[in-house]
């Protein structure tokens, strides 16, 4: 009597979770690709909104789009402390950033401006605070990008970019919507990638799981 080949069994309970985390990378690859659609139609709104009239200040997360790149101004009472990042300033030339984290009143989250381009990240400007005018925008993104990829990263805060510069420094170039990521599209792509690459991994797995229950 000749041995009969064992019957290949697919194990139910892990099955079912890579099943779930397939399914769930799945959807969140969708939900990426639909948010593209909804980043494009806010590009297209940014695009048109520096023409627009001017508007308050927004002071908490995250910026409206029919509130980006419109004209804004706010009053800095005092300057809290400074931020410094790679920048491009008004005429096109590169340095640093210099974003003012100012109180504007007793209490508060504050608001940030980006009042500058320098050549130095060590400098510290001269300017202590006021009026200040300019364009709304959003603080730079520092915001992992597993967070930002199934949409868990906190919003950003508004941040203020000053038309005119303190002694000093070069004014920062106005904002364009050119400068805003869209990269829900790659990142739907990442998340369809991942899937696959576990249905193939378990599917390898069983394999050899049941070869070697064979043997």
């Amino acid at each position: 009597m000749t041995d009969q080949p064992a019957k290949a069994r697919i194990p139910i309970i892990p099955t079912l979770l890579v099943a779930l985390a397939v399914l769930t990378m799945i959807g969140l690859g969708i939900w990426q690709l639909q948010r593209r659609a909804e980043k494009e139609q806010a590009l297209v709104l940014a695009a048109a909104n520096p023409g627009r009239p001017a508007v308050a200040f927004p002071k908490l997360p995250p910026v409206d789009p029919d509130l980006l790149f419109r004209r804004s101004s706010i009053h800095c009472l005092n300057v809290v402390e400074w931020q410094v990042e790679a920048g491009r300033a008004a005429d096109g030339s590169t340095g640093y950033r210099h974003i003012a984290h100012c109180a504007t009143g007793a209490e508060g989250p504050g608001v940030l401006v980006a009042i500058g381009v320098g050549q130095k990240p060590d400098e510290k400007p001269v300017w202590t605070g006021g009026q200040v005018a300019g364009w709304i925008s959003q603080e730079p993104d520092h915001r992992a990008l597993l967070t930002r990829v199934d949409g868990k990263a906190p919003p950003l805060r508004p941040m203020l970019i000053a038309s005119t510069a303190p002694a000093g420094l070069k004014p920062v170039a106005p904002p364009r919507a050119e400068d805003l990521p869209n990269n829900h599209l790659a990142y739907a792509v990442q998340w369809f990638f991942f899937a696959a690459v576990a249905v193939i991994i378990y599917i390898l797995a069983l394999r050899r799981r049941n070869a070697t229950k064979a043997a």
